[in-house]
């Protein structure tokens, strides 16, 4: 089973060999990083933003237009 912590550094390596422009939406990710559920494409994004209610990890900072990038740690 793939984990979250995969997802994120599959979404990272993307954006570092260029793959992957920032800022991004779930469909980028899906053509970026194949061979995840399509649930995971669709939620993972706002339930790991900066801010989120459910105080889960923040990996992204979600803009104004709906995209997203990564935030730095």
């Amino acid at each position: 089973m793939k984990t979250s912590s995969k997802f994120v550094e599959d979404i990272q390596k993307a954006v570092q060999n260029g793959r992957l422009k920032e800022p991004f939406r779930a469909a980028d990710i899906k053509v970026s990083c194949p061979g995840w559920s399509d649930r995971t494409y669709s939620s993972f994004l706002p339930k790991h933003r900066k801010g989120n209610l459910g105080n889960y990890t923040e990996y992204f900072l979600q803009h104004p237009d709906g995209s997203y990038s990564l935030i730095e740690h």
